[in-house]
């Protein structure tokens, strides 16, 4: 589905209800709170006069990080002194809303956007969806979407059977069809998992030529955990709320999935898939000097007892690096 639960804390104990009233409390002290109808909200902390990063979360994702109870985009705007906005949705909703509609109505009226030198939106699976669908009311704002849905109108998407039952919401009014949102966008970035067919279907319907598409192979549904994770995510909005995020920095970041141990035990995981146990143990054998652990001493042995067993040495193959 989407990403929801983040990585780095206890979950939240308290609940719905105290939450809300905790974050009215802050966004009252901060800037402002302000419910959209029945299941989204809008949290505004007003830092600089320079930079906006806007952020796409939902209450499941916010409380289960647990820590401050706040949202993943307000930790990285305060570190930075910039601005943040947040629109908080309850549930799938994919912000198909007209309150939703209605609040980005108010901003473009008030020319809220024009009082920031840069605007950086951002979101992952359905929230990434609604960061390019209403990047359209900031032009020139830089987006970051992970495994972002183009739109779920079965006109557009029949073949994608993971949401059928959300067809019904409505993608054919305001803010509808992501890639047209970001026309006038300044610099969009979609990342996606090409072994994940329905994920890069989507990613192909962005293809645009202010559009870069970023292959990320072997990080399964859970981007943005991962990339979390890694620290990666955090420092990719960090640049591009400076203005310097591109392709070039991009490359230079995601070398870190070379240590990261999920990834590497997915692409374990692949290789044992496809039996090719010779590739298998040179991975394994390059990861166990990079870290040991005993998963992937798990992974090496059992490579090489099929290869024993078989009566074959090791592939002829030697840039694991390079996975």
């Amino acid at each position: 589905m989407h990403d929801t639960a983040r990585p780095d804390h206890a979950a939240d104990t308290t609940t719905r209800e105290e939450w809300f009233e905790r974050l009215d409390e802050i966004g009252e002290e901060l800037g402002y709170f302000e419910r959209l109808g029945d299941n989204h909200a809008a949290f505004f902390a007003d830092a600089d006069q320079e930079t906006l990063l806007v952020t796409f979360e939902t209450v499941e994702s916010i409380r289960a990080a647990g820590g401050g109870r706040m949202p993943m985009g307000y930790s990285i705007a305060s570190a930075e002194g910039w601005s943040h906005l947040c629109l908080i949705a309850e549930g799938e909703t994919w912000y198909r809303d007209p309150a939703v509609w209605g609040y980005f109505d108010r901003l473009v009226d008030d020319a809220f956007f024009e009082d920031f030198d840069r605007v950086v939106f951002y979101g992952a699976g359905m929230c990434g969806y609604a960061a390019a669908a209403f990047s359209v009311a900031a032009p020139g704002a830089n987006v970051i979407a992970l495994r972002p849905q183009a739109s779920l109108d079965p006109r557009v998407s029949e073949w994608d059977s993971r949401f059928t039952r959300f067809r019904r919401l409505d993608f054919t009014s305001r803010y509808g069809f992501a890639p047209d949102m970001v026309e006038g966008a300044g610099q969009v970035h979609v990342l996606y998992d090409p072994g994940r067919n329905l994920d890069a279907m989507h990613a192909a319907l962005f293809a645009r030529a202010h559009v870069t598409r970023f292959r990320c192979r072997h990080m399964s549904g859970r981007m943005e955990q991962d990339l979390i994770r890694m620290n990666l995510l955090p420092e990719m909005l960090r640049l591009a709320g400076r203005g310097v995020f591109d392709a070039p920095a991009f490359h230079r970041l995601y070398r870190a999935r070379r240590d990261h141990l999920p990834y590497l035990l997915r692409l374990l995981g692949r290789l044992e898939s496809r039996r090719r146990h010779g590739l298998m143990t040179l991975l394994a054998r390059w990861a166990l000097r990079r870290q040991e652990h005993p998963r992937l001493r798990q992974m090496q042995n059992k490579a090489e007892a099929e290869l024993a067993r078989d009566g074959n040495g090791a592939e002829g193959a030697t840039d694991t690096a390079g996975a």
